[in-house]
């Protein structure tokens, strides 16, 4: 049997909470490749750390913990890199984490995008804030993203049919991505 992949999930909201949209629409991704592939999964939650991260002006200030995050996301052989939209783009503190990063760190690392917002009026996030700043580092950033909002959503599960298609089709394209050996699926028709 071959390895694990080491999958790496960047929750990118600086507050907890164990009703998070973004963790559960992070989870919902993380069974979907479950399906599909043999994973090691990592959390690395921005709310922990994010009060210390803002301390910091330089990767050489952060704390042990965030160092370690920051070796966790740049040791991913698939990223998920996820956060909620304020304001129209993703948490300033999340684009913080995000610049310590080293420049070639995620060179052709395979990253799934996600994120939550309060309507479908933020849904280009994905398009227009998170696939640029992947893009800049160089990173293979997965062309099916996946946005939600609190409609889709019924207590801790996915509550959308057309989200949960949408998940499962990111989750086959990664995978497809990820074991290029492997047979491919025939391609799906998206809205």
């Amino acid at each position: 049997m071959s390895s694990a992949l080491n999958v790496v999930a960047l929750i990118g909201s600086p507050t907890s909470s164990a009703n998070s949209r973004t963790l559960l629409l992070v989870r919902h991704l993380l069974e979907a490749l479950k399906q599909r592939l043999h994973i090691d999964v990592h959390l690395v939650e921005l709310a922990p750390i994010a009060r210390s991260l803002g301390q910091a002006l330089a990767r050489d200030e952060v704390e042990p913990r965030i160092e370690q995050a920051l070796l966790r996301i740049e040791a991913a052989d698939l990223l998920i890199a996820a956060a909620p939209v304020y304001r129209g783009s993703y948490p300033g503190l999340f684009k913080h984490l995000i610049d310590f990063i080293g420049l070639e760190a995620l060179v052709d690392t395979p990253v799934l995008l996600a994120a939550t917002g309060g309507s479908e009026r933020h849904a280009l996030v994905i398009d227009h804030q998170l696939r640029p700043l992947f893009s800049f580092l160089q990173a293979h950033t997965l062309p099916i993203g996946v946005y939600a909002t609190p409609a889709d959503f019924e207590g801790d599960r996915v509550d959308n049919a057309a989200l949960l298609a949408r998940i499962d089709l990111a989750a086959a394209r990664a995978a497809g991505h990820l074991l290029p050996a492997a047979v491919p699926a025939p391609l799906r028709r998206i809205a």
